[in-house]
């Protein structure tokens, strides 16, 4: 049994770092089992395919991240009042930043690996998440319309991914960013103050007043 855990991890681990580095369509198996030192076919043994992998790998972070996330969401809704969007969005500072504690540099890589998924067109990645924590981000959406009653569910949409673009970008780039606020501002920042810097602008973006242009035809468009 300890040769087959171990085995799998090895696997995760591979996966996990390639697939950050060169995301999910560009990692063929061959390069995952060489990396983690194991034969072809221990692939298909314990995960199935490459898609049940790329799950297993983001579900080692999932499942340390969302039961948390749900449940101070529950605690948020269990209040009578709206909450601010700043608020809302700090529920997820302290446990993102526990994923370091699953592997090295985990809240990176973990959003990294998000990232990946929309970038490399993994619907699978996004029906695995949704059918297992859906409900979770439900709730999240729920806080969301109650703190910014004024956005129509497809401005909504639109902002929550733009957000979740930026945030990738951020966390993918957060050791270069450290290095350019200590050279050119004089400010020692760690991952903690990236993300804390990171949620004013988010919720700034995210509540802004809808715009309404009129496009030449005559057609109104509603603008995020």
């Amino acid at each position: 049994m300890s040769v087959k855990v171990n085995t799998q991890l090895k696997i995760l681990d591979a996966a996990q770092n390639l697939f950050a580095e060169a995301g999910f369509n560009d990692t063929s198996l061959r390069q995952i089992t060489t990396k983690a030192e194991v034969n072809l076919a221990s692939v298909n043994y314990h995960f199935g395919s490459k898609k049940e992998l790329i799950q297993a790998v983001l579900q080692r972070y999932l499942q340390v991240l969302m039961p948390r996330l749900d449940h101070e969401f529950d605690q948020l809704l269990a209040k009578t009042q709206p909450h601010s969007l700043p608020d809302i969005l700090a529920v997820f500072v302290k446990p993102l930043l526990e994923l370091n504690h699953v592997q090295r540099k985990g809240t990176r890589t973990f959003l990294q690996l998000l990232g990946r998924g929309y970038t490399d067109v993994q619907g699978h990645l996004r029906w695995f998440i949704n059918h297992h924590y859906g409900q979770t981000l439900d709730k999240f959406v729920l806080l969301v319309q109650q703190s910014c009653p004024h956005l129509p569910a497809s401005v909504l949409f639109w902002r929550l991914h733009f957000s979740l673009g930026s945030i990738v970008f951020t966390m993918a780039s957060n050791d270069a960013l450290a290095e350019i606020a200590l050279a050119d501002f004089n400010e020692s920042v760690d991952i903690e103050g990236v993300i804390a810097r990171l949620i004013p602008y988010l919720a700034a973006a995210i509540a802004a007043p809808v715009l309404t242009n009129v496009m030449p035809t005559g057609v109104t468009q509603t603008v995020a």
